[in-house]
This record gives structure tokens, C-alpha cells and sequence, in this order.
């Protein structure tokens, strides 16, 4: 079996050079988004389509790091800040309306425990899945296999290394979750402060 399909497969592979290939090409066009005009909007929108294929209103504020592109599938709506890396040996699948921070990781790639294996070569990458309306603060981590629901906030410097179940804040290293989202929520901004009400009634019509 090829190593591509080995990869595929999320069980053990060895990046020989087929698999390198195929991540040289993701690093071209890094290179293009990397290095853009930070004020060419329209040219980075069109580097990140290129980067991410079929998208809808992606945005991502370079620098911004992957290992194939391809492997990533995201919603409408999909924002990234700055210096966030996605290695996404497998795949990773973001739903709509989702927001990372800066300095964000998702990590699908991983190696095994034992030296004598890891130095081998193989390695491995197990799908992480990211449901709707998800906000990953700055700094969080989110290691390989992770499932994290709809509605979810994870809180800064979060070490994600169990699935997260729908409308949760979680946060912490190792991350949990610390309280349900609820409808007491909705016009919250920051800790208790609620939303000035002229950005709540602006809020409200585009909810009608």
C-alpha cells in the first residue's frame, strides 16, 4: 500500500516522496499568502480560495501555517488571525461561523510513545472535527482525534485533548468544560457587561 493511501487511511505512514510532493505544493502558495501585500485584500481572499478550495467567505490573516491545505474543509463564515497553524496530515473539518484567535494550533499529526518506533519514520494523523458558531481563543490547542461540538467557546491557552460536548465554554490545560451556554448568554459581552442598545437592536434585525 502507498504511503499516500497509508496516510489517508489515518494509520501509520512514513512522508516519503509523494507525500512530500503533494506538501510542497501547499507551501507555494503559503509563500504567496505569507509574503502578500497585508493591505491587497482581494488578493489574499483569492490566495486563501486557492489555498483552501471550496470556501465561503474564508478569511485568514497571514502568517498562517499547513501541511496540505487540501485536508482542510470549513463552513461559511471561517475567520483566522494571525500565526495559526493547522497540520492537517488528516482531515480537518470546521463548520460554519468559526473564529480562531491568534496563535491557534490543531494538531492532527502525532508519533508514537516509544523512541525505537517514532524513529522509524511513521507517524500518524487521526481527523479532527469542529462543529458550527465555534470560537477558539488565542493560544488554545487542539490535539489529534478531538471532536468539539456546535456552539462552543474554548477559553485562551487551552489544551484540547478530549472532545467538547454542544454549547459549552471550556477551558484549562488539560481543557474542560466549565459551563453551559444558555439563553441568560445572548446579550452578554464581556464577563457581565451586556451589549449597548444600539448595537443590540442592530443585532436583533439582522436576526429577524
Amino acid at each position: 500500500m502507498d504511503m499516500k493511501r497509508r496516510r489517508d487511511m489515518q494509520i501509520a505512514y512514513i512522508a516519503d516522496q509523494s507525500v512530500m510532493e503533494e506538501m510542497a505544493k501547499c507551501r507555494k502558495i503559503l509563500q504567496k499568502l505569507n509574503f502578500a501585500d497585508r493591505s491587497d485584500f482581494d488578493g489574499i481572499s483569492e490566495t486563501v480560495k486557492e489555498l483552501l478550495g471550496k470556501s465561503e467567505n474564508a478569511w485568514i490573516n497571514p502568517p498562517f501555517y499547513c501541511d496540505y491545505g487540501s485536508h482542510i474543509e470549513v463552513g461559511k463564515n471561517f475567520y483566522v488571525n494571525y500565526n495559526c497553524t493547522i497540520l492537517d496530515v488528516a482531515k480537518v473539518k470546521i463548520g460554519d461561523n468559526c473564529q480562531m484567535a491568534p496563535n491557534v494550533a490543531i494538531y492532527t499529526a502525532g508519533h508514537p510513545i516509544h523512541p525505537d518506533t517514532r524513529n522509524s519514520g511513521f507517524e500518524y494523523g487521526k481527523e479532527v472535527t469542529i462543529g458550527d458558531n465555534v470560537w477558539l481563543g488565542g493560544n488554545t490547542v487542539v490535539c489529534p482525534g478531538v471532536h468539539i461540538g456546535n456552539n462552543v467557546v474554548i477559553g485562551s491557552g487551552s489544551v484540547v485533548t478530549k472532545d467538547i460536548p454542544d454549547w459549552s465554554i471550556a477551558a484549562g490545560n488539560p481543557c474542560r468544560v466549565i459551563r453551559r451556554i444558555t439563553e441568560t448568554d445572548r446579550r452578554k459581552l464581556f464577563h457581565e457587561e451586556e451589549i449597548d442598545e444600539e448595537a443590540w437592536e442592530m443585532i436583533c434585525a439582522q436576526n429577524k
